[in-house]
């Protein structure tokens, strides 16, 4: 009887080494899962952020491109404007600065060319002002709008663009 016992632990070790293989086997298995379930993981959520932003791209890219405002450029126009009037019998004068303010810079140059028109034509409207009007911040607001509106016309008659955006008052004086 002892043989048979000598017998059934040879198989019994033999079955350990084979379970420990197996046990070595599904852990290595468990932990390669485990990194590549880590990886996948990591991948989705990063693909998924860059499919957010690619998403919101297109989304501001299918709007319509709002122009980006250009930086103002000024021209003064030298010397200063000087009109007479006569003003409840007294002579009197007003003496005014003007700039151009525009955004392209090319259109202005294609306007310099035709500054002799552009200076008649403010000259001709300033000495045709009521000078009582001129008194109020009334009356020299419009004043502006209407030089405003006259040099726009101008241009777009010589050029074929407003060119100008704002005629300005930098110096105004009435005496």
């Amino acid at each position: 009887m002892a043989k048979k016992e000598a017998a059934p632990a040879p198989a019994n070790a033999e079955a350990k080494p084979a379970g420990k293989m197996k046990l070595i086997i599904i852990i290595v298995i468990a932990v390669l899962l485990a990194v590549g379930l880590s990886v996948g993981g990591t991948w989705f959520f990063l693909s998924k952020k860059d499919a957010g932003a690619e998403e919101a791209k297109a989304e501001v890219s299918a709007e319509p491109a709002v122009p980006v405002k250009q930086a103002a450029i000024y021209e003064e126009l030298s010397p200063a404007f000087v009109v007479n009037f006569n003003h409840q019998g007294r002579a009197r004068y007003m003496q005014v600065s003007v700039a151009l303010m525009t955004r392209d810079q090319v259109a202005l140059d294609a306007l310099k060319v035709h500054m002799p028109v552009l200076r008649n034509r403010l000259v001709m409207l300033f000495s045709g002002q009521d000078f009582g009007s001129l008194l109020t911040p009334v009356g020299k607001e419009m004043l502006r709008q209407q030089a405003t509106a006259s040099v726009q016309e101008l241009a777009e008659k010589e050029t074929g663009k407003v060119t100008v955006e704002q005629v300005l008052f930098t110096n105004l004086v009435l005496q």
